[in-house]
């Protein structure tokens, strides 16, 4: 069975930090762009971060120089380390693989993780 399971997430005091983990089963990971997506109350979902399967990683504004997006082939799992968090950052957090690396473009993701909520918050 293809499947996605994330795991990490929790609430956390700004300023804080969280990693999320996003592991694949059924299928391997490195031949995949992963992308990781969130989506907050009321709003739409966004692109976070992506890495190709060449391992390119992009950034959205929002998060450039807070997170990084890392895989570990030898787990099968990709990682969004997550530091300085703000409350803006208060979102459910998935991971998606899919053929493209981008974060702009969510319909190119074929596998979907089953989400994770982060809450940044004192």
């Amino acid at each position: 069975q293809v499947q996605l399971v994330q795991s990490g997430g929790g609430l956390v005091q700004p300023g804080g930090s969280l990693r999320l983990s996003c592991a694949a089963s059924g299928f391997t990971l490195d031949n995949y762009a992963i992308g990781w997506f969130r989506q907050a109350p009321g709003k739409e979902r966004e692109g976070v971060s992506c890495i190709s399967s060449g391992d390119t990683s992009t950034y959205a504004d929002s998060v450039e120089g807070r997170f990084t997006i890392s895989r570990d082939n030898a787990k099968n799992t990709v990682y969004l380390q997550m530091n300085s968090l703000r409350p803006e950052d208060t979102a459910d957090y998935y991971c998606a693989a899919g053929p493209i690396a981008t974060i702009t473009f969510i319909q190119f993701y074929d596998f979907w993780g089953q989400g994770a909520q982060v809450t940044v918050s004192s």
